[in-house]
């Protein structure tokens, strides 16, 4: 057999070089790593970046410069040599030969505290008072209360129109006129009110009228306070309530000793024995209303009885005869002036 020499060189192959190659790569890795070490620790403290120009002026000192060397990495910062570092002439980390270093001492200066608040100067010798006034004194009321005492009249002013005037007694009266006359919608009860409400102004207007004279006008005009001007627009509604009240539904109504004079009696006992009087009073003259028209009913029954005409219901035919006499002797004009007649 023929044997295969192989170069010396060759003897071990791949792997010996590959070890060879490992090593060498590890010395150079150790010799990088010491190279860093002998660096780092030639600049030990650090290095500082140099300190912005306007620091320098205002730190630097104004003494002669430094002579000799400074065997340092670092950078002097005014008067400070930072990294092989120079703290107030002194060197730590590094070595100074020759000269001498001048240092500028910066002194930090406290803030100063705020003045304290002068005191507010005093006139007078007095105290100082403040007043508000809720009412009482004499004074034209504001736009914004008049409309106010208006809305709330406005609220109450049905109540006060039925038990305080002779609404009452004047609708009643109508009422009962529609009524003697077989009429059931005719007139209707909206004219009936209107009739009744411009009626009741026609009596009431003196009464009306004294008090805007005495109470509402004053007021305004801010002669009199409020309560003086509910006292003075109640005197005269209660002395014409009081005329048309009979003096035994009055007595239903007062308690203790009897008044002597009308300021004397409290609203409170004239106002429901006013309303009685005013339906006991309409009551009687819707009586005396009815009586004629009784009468023609009577008169057309019996004759219908007469004629044998049982199937004929008599208010049908005394209708007409009750309009006809109604209209000739102007019926509606004699109830309005009885009405007007019994106001006193």
């Amino acid at each position: 057999m023929l044997k295969t020499h192989r170069p010396a060189g060759l003897s071990r192959g791949p792997g010996r070089i590959l070890k060879r190659a490992v090593a060498f790569v590890a010395l150079a890795v150790i010799g990088v790593g010491t190279l860093a070490l002998a660096v780092m620790a030639a600049g030990s403290p650090g290095d500082a970046s140099p300190a912005p120009a306007a620091y320098h002026a205002t730190l630097a000192p104004a003494a002669a410069p430094q002579t000799g060397t400074d065997l340092t990495a670092g950078t002097q910062i005014g008067g400070t040599q930072i990294g092989g570092t120079q703290i107030g002439g002194t060197q730590i980390g590094g070595t100074q030969t020759g000269g001498t270093q001048g240092v500028t001492t910066v002194t930090a200066t406290p803030p100063q505290a705020p003045d304290s608040p002068s005191p507010v100067a005093k006139s007078g010798t007095g105290n100082s008072t403040i007043s508000v006034n809720l009412g009482g004194a004499l004074g034209k009321p504001s736009q914004s209360i008049a409309i106010m005492i208006g809305l709330t009249l406005l609220a109450v002013a049905p109540s006060l129109l039925i038990m305080l005037t002779s609404f009452t007694r004047i609708i009643i009266v109508l009422s009962l006129t529609r009524q003697a006359l077989g009429l059931q919608s005719v007139p209707p009860n909206q004219l009936l009110a209107g009739l009744a409400l411009f009626l009741t102004l026609f009596v009431m207007s003196p009464v009306i009228s004294q008090v805007d004279h005495q109470a509402v006008q004053p007021y305004m005009a801010g002669k009199i306070t409020a309560q003086q001007a509910y006292t003075d627009a109640q005197a005269p509604i209660k002395e014409w309530m009081l005329r048309q009240t009979r003096a035994d539904d009055l007595a239903i109504f007062e308690k203790g000793p009897k008044p002597t004079s009308p300021a004397q009696v409290p609203m409170t006992a004239v106002v429901p024995a006013f309303a009685l009087s005013e339906i006991r009073t309409a009551f009687i003259i819707g009586f005396v209303v009815f009586i004629p028209f009784l009468v023609i009913d009577l008169v057309v029954s019996a004759t219908l009885m007469s004629l044998g005409m049982m199937m004929l219901p008599p208010s049908l035919v005394s209708l007409p005869f009750k309009l006809l006499l109604f209209v000739l002797v102007d019926g509606w004009a004699l109830v309005v002036k009885s009405l007007l007649a019994s106001f006193h």
